[in-house]
């Protein structure tokens, strides 16, 4: 195989094989992968503006039966550390939520062994009946797969039920590596990677708009990266011409601190800033058919956040007012508004804040900086 010829292609948005996409990230230096990915973001996105998003992270439960060996935020039915949110909380979380500007609740939780079809239903309609200009950007194909389970349905008939409910858009969490050589080993308790992406077929069937994410930098090999994305690419092929599909991948590094990968099997984050630069710039080289790609400065921070918007990603994510899951496991980064705007300035473009759907959206005129705590 031939660098040239295969970064050629790639600006031609001709898709490359998993193999000749190993190739180019193996071999290619990281500025030839950076330019062509910056390239084809500008061809997609043009090249003044990049996007935020204001919402929180907010979990229905930490109760969860899945066991991943990457996660510090789960307990197990009957911890007397368990808890399921209540509706009062609920108002307390988005009432400050949308003080800060914010309009969409990322909502997500465990695969609780109680929590079935009617309690998402019911849930969902009282948030929305409570806050009917609220966006719920909930759950997850884990959970869905988990609901279907429970309930003996299949997932077109939850997914139906929950976009009825209230449900605007479905979130790519629990991807991790698609690849279930990897899945047994570090996340046996959840579908399989074949399960996860009908999941998506479903949802986009339905023209529920869907993100896609992949966790690295673990036990996985570099073919089973290129799978993975190849397999994204594939179902976003598939879906409806008035679907969005995946309107957005998010590639992020494993944390490592004190989880169970760590302890017990001495795996730990080795993901350089370098590599991480070079996975935003493959990931757009290798989903021409996905339009935005999110740096994940939650866990790279700014620095390295702001390198990616000139290696082919769009969008810096959300300021996450709140967010419990990847933090425990040790991302330590913060953005307040003001601050996630100073970040893009810096690094040389227009911040412009978003939806889910990634329509502009005006800054409020009126909107409290959130306190970061560490």
């Amino acid at each position: 195989m031939d660098q040239k010829t295969l970064l050629d292609k790639a600006l031609r948005e001709e898709f490359l094989s998993a193999e000749e996409g190993q190739f180019l990230f193996e071999n290619a230096s990281t500025a030839d992968l950076a330019c062509v990915a910056n390239e084809l973001k500008i061809r997609k996105k043009g090249k003044e503006k990049v996007t935020w998003i204001i919402d929180r992270n907010a979990n229905t439960t930490n109760v969860c039966l899945a066991n991943c060996k990457f996660c510090n935020f789960f307990r197990v039915p009957g911890h007397k550390e368990a808890y399921i949110t209540t509706i009062e909380q609920y108002k307390q979380k988005i009432d400050e939520m949308m003080k800060y500007g914010g309009e969409q609740l990322l909502l997500q939780g465990g695969h609780h062994p109680d929590l079935g079809l009617d309690y998402y239903s019911n849930l969902f309609k009282e948030l929305k009946s409570l806050y009917p200009n609220l966006k719920l950007h909930a759950l997850g194909p884990p959970e869905i797969a988990h609901i279907c389970k429970l309930e003996g349905k299949s997932h077109k008939e939850v997914l139906t039920v929950l976009k009825e409910s209230g449900l605007d858009s479905l979130p790519g969490a629990g991807a991790e590596i698609l690849n279930d050589r990897v899945r047994r080993l570090i996340s046996k308790g959840k579908c399989t990677g074949k399960e996860w992406l009908d999941v998506m077929r479903a949802a986009h069937q339905l023209n529920i708009t869907t993100s896609a994410t992949m966790m690295f930098g673990h036990i996985e090999t570099l073919e089973e990266r290129f799978e993975h994305l190849v397999w994204l690419r594939e179902v976003q092929s598939e879906k409806p011409k008035d679907s969005n599909g995946f309107l957005a991948f998010i590639p992020w590094p494993f944390q490592d601190d004190g989880t169970l990968l760590k302890r017990v099997k001495g795996i730990s984050n080795n993901v350089s800033s370098d590599e991480y630069i070079r996975m935003i710039a493959i990931s757009r080289i290798m989903l021409p058919n996905i339009h935005n790609i999110q740096a994940s400065w939650l866990t790279v921070g700014k620095e390295v956040a702001q390198i990616c918007l000139h290696s082919g990603a769009n969008d810096m994510g959300s300021i996450m007012i709140e967010e419990n899951v990847v933090s425990v496991a040790g991302a330590p980064h913060r953005f307040t508004a003001d601050g996630i705007q100073d970040a893009i300035r810096e690094a040389g473009f227009e911040p412009q804040l978003r939806t889910q759907e990634y329509e502009e959206r005006e800054l409020p005129e009126t909107i409290e900086q959130q306190v970061i705590t560490y």
